[in-house]
């Protein structure tokens, strides 16, 4: 290795190297795994990952570098100009079986029972570098096993001590969960305090563990790994739309691994997406349609029809209440496909009542969704974050995870929130206020000399009552910093339902509640939990005929409804999402199909044959993308923005729409903080209860992170109420009243009351102001 460059005509950041004879470029100050990885050139390893910090203890990765004397870790060895490699001499294949002896001097040999067989790493290797005796006799170690919760699994004494889960806690959770505990042959890894897991992000340590100490205690036993096929797919829980792949097994999903890309998760997933498949079999599933009998009682009386009975009755509905008197209300996570046929439909009953904001109460503004004006995966590369309305760490985790990246690099994050959420970094600064008062303290933010700022806006402000103000000031305040405005969008594919032209002419969500319509379509929700006024909704839809194309024969489902036309999950349809950079993404078909339900857009093309509308000749899905790209290619040329917003001209239904709006926000924001003139009341989305798959995944609702229904109140205020600690309140409004634990917690802020969406028991409370006091 001279002073002068082996290769002049490489950039000055660039070194050459020989790795096995092979000369290569590689980015000075890289390491000499990173360089063989690149050139496709295999290095055995345990410790290393390449979205992890270098820790440099299984040595598994040692080489034979040119003049050093002892084999070096490939892994934590930096390339240096000419230097010279050998990952197959044999001191380096030495080396390299040496420590395999040495890793299974304690492994157990239980790889028939071991859940990680045939997808283990050291059974990979050690197929090439171990021996076929051992020369050790004495007794194993045997390592007590702990309880991390009811997501991961552990066997410990099969740990080699890689500590890739512990650098994973610490460096991309941010939680600190797991660690290292005593020395030497005694290490064990471990929680110290013996609580389960509760970062949201738990499952991805069974990705990194190279052993199987750490594996999916919902999978477990059921399957092995050559029994499953793998299908591509997507998280459809949030609006990232992680990439995944879903292991099937005769149709049944067994379990979701992550699929690498870059651009979005990277090679991480989110508990959310990882374990929601559990709810796909939930007992309540509906598996063929359903004809209403009687409205006896508060279910009726149903019975089960042929898929022919069911349209006919639908199709009669819809005939019979066309036009204005029909709404269509439509789940933010319905597939783009799905959107398109609701919005031909609509277009054909002649009805302009059509939604997919139905979690969103302030609408004045003519809110959509619109994409990241940052891509997120430049998010980790900002100097400055605003923080919005937004419990981002259950809200986003993996963009939640893109910031504590970059605060790691030296962003500075700044927060205006109702609640002071928890998040794994340092926060600069916090203002802590009431919704009503969220837009006016945005404006006190100060960013410095920040050159690459940007303003996410999140769930809590989007969907609350003062959600059009926030939304003014979040774009008047990025424009006068030149930052990116972020809104996340409220839905799985908001973007995609927005784009295919689901959105009123007329009425939107919330007004064609406050109007009842003598008839609905309902499509993909579960109406007592997805609406923003869960009273109205259900009040509006008990007394209109409703037509259900749902998931599931829930409850509150066969309250309302007079048929139920059993439809495809995502996991179990071919369906486009647009996720929150504005990408459309493509599932396949993985689960089967329960019983006789069937896909959404296979239901739609039927139903619209039977009332002869136009744009229901295709005959599949593939004719059907065609003409979807069709549309959004003319729409494009023609300059449309946005398709249908003729509800946001000042015409009778936007003037008391917004009237509505303020007068709440003015009631919300008059008066002083104190418990006799109510409470302004903050609802967040609780993490594992966003939809009717997540309540029905068993083992995330055990999750410590669902926390259950209740009340939190700043010490003030239940001192002033005079409620202490696991107490039970009374929470009344205007709407409803809830009986429900309270809880106590500075993190709010005075003068309101927290609660959680998503469960029964907070449903009927979604006004700006509470009354809070004893049950």
């Amino acid at each position: 290795m001279s002073a002068q460059p082996v290769n002049p005509n490489l950039p000055p950041d660039h070194v050459t190297v020989f790795i096995d004879g092979v000369e290569m470029a590689a980015p000075k100050g890289s390491m000499i795994i990173q360089a063989a990885d690149r050139a496709g050139i295999p290095i055995p390893r345990f410790c290393y990952h390449d979205k992890l910090a270098i820790a440099a203890n299984c040595r598994m990765c040692l080489v034979d570098v040119d003049k050093m004397g002892k084999p070096a870790p490939a892994c934590a060895t930096p390339v240096m100009d000419g230097m010279k490699v050998s990952t197959r001499s044999e001191k380096a294949l030495k080396s390299q079986r040496n420590v395999m002896e040495f890793l299974l001097i304690n492994h157990p040999l239980d790889c028939p029972i071991c859940d990680q067989g045939g997808e283990c790493e050291l059974q990979d290797l050690s197929l090439g570098y171990g021996r076929s005796v051992s020369r050790f006799s004495e007794r194993k170690r045997v390592v007590a096993d702990e309880d991390l919760g009811p997501l991961v699994a552990t066997d410990m004494t099969r740990c080699i001590h890689c500590t890739r889960c512990v650098r994973f806690t610490a460096e991309i959770a941010g939680t600190y969960e797991l660690g290292g505990m005593m020395r030497g042959e005694q290490l064990q890894i471990g929680t110290y305090d013996g609580k389960p897991l509760t970062t949201e992000l738990s499952g991805n340590v069974i990705d990194v563990c190279p052993v199987g100490a750490l594996t999916n205690k919902v999978f477990r036993f059921r399957a092995r790994p050559w029994e499953l096929v793998a299908r591509e797919s997507l998280g459809y829980h949030d609006a990232l739309g992680s990439n995944l792949f879903l292991h099937v097994r005769r149709g049944d999903v067994l379990r979701t691994v992550p699929r690498d890309n870059d651009a979005v998760n990277e090679c991480w997933l989110s508990d959310r997406d990882r374990y929601s498949h559990q709810g796909l079999y939930a007992e309540d599933r509906a598996t063929r349609p359903l004809v209403r009998v009687a409205r006896n009682g508060d279910e009726g009386d149903w019975r089960e029809a042929s898929w022919d009975e069911a349209l006919q009755k639908a199709a009669s509905i819809l005939r019979d209440n066309g036009a204005d008197q029909l709404g269509l209300l439509v789940h933010p996570a319905t597939s783009s496909e799905e959107g398109t046929l609701l919005a031909r439909l609509a277009e054909a009953l002649g009805s302009g009542n059509l939604d997919h904001r139905i979690a969103q109460a302030d609408l004045s503004d003519a809110a959509v969704a619109e994409p990241f004006a940052m891509p997120v995966a430049d998010i980790e590369q900002a100097d400055a974050i605003v923080i919005v309305g937004s419990q981002l760490r259950y809200e986003l985790p993996l963009v939640h995870a893109r910031v504590r990246k970059a605060v790691a690099r030296g962003a500075r994050v700044h927060v205006v929130n109702p609640v002071d959420f928890d998040f794994t970094f340092e926060v600069a600064s916090r203002r802590i206020v009431p919704p009503s008062r969220l837009a006016a303290a945005l404006g006190e933010v100060q960013l410095g000399e920040a050159t690459r700022a940007v303003v996410i806006v999140g769930g809590v402000a989007e969907a609350g009552p003062h959600a059009s103000a926030i939304r003014a000031a979040a774009r008047a305040f990025a424009g006068a910093n030149n930052a990116a405005l972020c809104r996340i969008p409220q839905g799985a594919n908001a973007l995609g339902l927005g784009r295919h032209g689901v959105l009123p002419a007329s009425r939107d969500a919330q007004a064609m509640l406050r109007e009842p319509r003598s008839a609905y379509v309902i499509y993909g929700l579960e109406p007592g939990l997805d609406f923003a006024d869960q009273a109205l909704a259900m009040q509006a839809l008990g007394n209109a005929q409703v037509v259900a194309f749902s998931q599931f024969a829930c409850m509150s489902t066969r309250k309302v409804a007079d048929v139920i036309l059993p439809i495809g999950a995502l996991p179990e349809i071919d369906a486009t999402l647009t996720n929150l950079d504005g990408r459309d993404q493509r599932a396949v078909a993985a689960g089967k199909l329960p019983g006789e339900a069937r896909a959404g857009w296979r239901v739609l093309r039927a139903l619209g044959g039977l009332l002869d509308a136009p744009g229901f000749g295709f005959t599949d899905l593939a004719g059907l993308r065609g003409e979807m790209d069709d549309h959004l290619a003319t729409t494009a040329a023609v300059g449309v923005a946005a398709p249908k917003q003729a509800w946001f001209q000042k015409d009778e239904v936007a003037t008391e729409q917004a009237a509505h709006i303020a007068n709440a926000a003015v009631a919300a924001a008059s008066g002083d903080a104190g418990v006799g003139e109510g409470l302004e009341l903050v609802v967040s989305q609780a993490i594992y209860r966003g939809d009717a798959v997540l309540r029905r995944a068993a083992a995330l609702q055990a999750h410590p992170l669902t926390a259950g229904a209740r009340v939190v109140l700043h010490p003030r205020d239940a001192q002033s109420a005079g409620l202490a600690a696991d107490a039970v309140a009374r929470v009344a409004n205007d709407t409803g009243t809830a009986t429900l634990p309270v809880a106590i917690s500075e993190q709010v802020a005075p003068g309101c009351a927290w609660i959680e969406s998503g469960y029964g028991a907070t449903a009927a409370l979604v006004s700006a102001r509470v009354k809070v006091g004893g049950a």
